[in-house]
């Protein structure tokens, strides 16, 4: 099976490619566009700011190149984000995969601090870690956060409820890090990598 990483100097695939080593996958991490569009599966992560990334992925044309993959893509984080339409940091307009909307957490009140750090549940599940789950932590570290829609999958709640997967046709997202989730997280890569 050929992965491939998009690679647009982001600072987390090093993290993802470890945990696809640990499962026995060997993936690519590349930014070369024919082997991207050969590959089996494709890996979307990211660390970083949306504009920044965005400008980074018009200049190697892999904004349009993702758009046009037919194979199974996950996005990871800001990878997730950036599947979106639109990202509030630096009012970003992004690939518009999704037609949903990236926002900044607003603490306000809430005792809650941003950015949202840490270990938390996700919820209505159902089987999109490949069996029956009602509830699972999961590893997050971000400060904007993909609102609900009919593409969410999974619900994590901080500060108020935010899509924690979405799903549509061949994209899926995750806006925690599945490779630093332990073994549940391990669960949603191999759903992933068996499509």
């Amino acid at each position: 099976m050929k992965v491939a990483i998009i690679d647009y100097k982001s600072g987390n695939v090093q993290s993802v490619k470890f945990a696809l080593q640990r499962m026995g996958v060997e993936a690519e991490l590349t930014a070369d566009h024919d082997y991207i569009m050969r590959a089996d599966k494709v890996i979307f992560p990211g660390v970083g700011e949306a504009s920044t990334t965005m400008k980074v992925l018009a200049e190697r044309g892999l904004d349009k190149l993702i758009k046009r993959l037919h194979q199974p893509v996950l996005g990871i984080c800001l990878g997730m984000q950036l599947l979106c339409r639109h990202s509030e940091e630096n009012n970003t307009k992004c690939l518009d995969i999704f037609p949903m909307e990236v926002k900044r957490f607003n603490a306000g009140d809430s005792p809650l601090k941003v950015p949202h750090m840490g270990w938390n549940i996700i919820y209505n599940l159902g089987d999109a870690l490949g069996q029956k789950m009602e509830k699972e932590y999961m590893y997050f570290v971000h400060s904007y956060y993909v609102e609900m829609s009919e593409y969410t999958i999974g619900t994590c709640d901080y500060i108020h409820p935010f899509s924690a997967i979405i799903q549509k046709d061949n994209f899926m997202a995750t806006q925690f890090h599945p490779e630093k989730s332990g073994a549940v997280g391990q669960l949603l890569l191999d759903k992933f990598l068996s499509q």
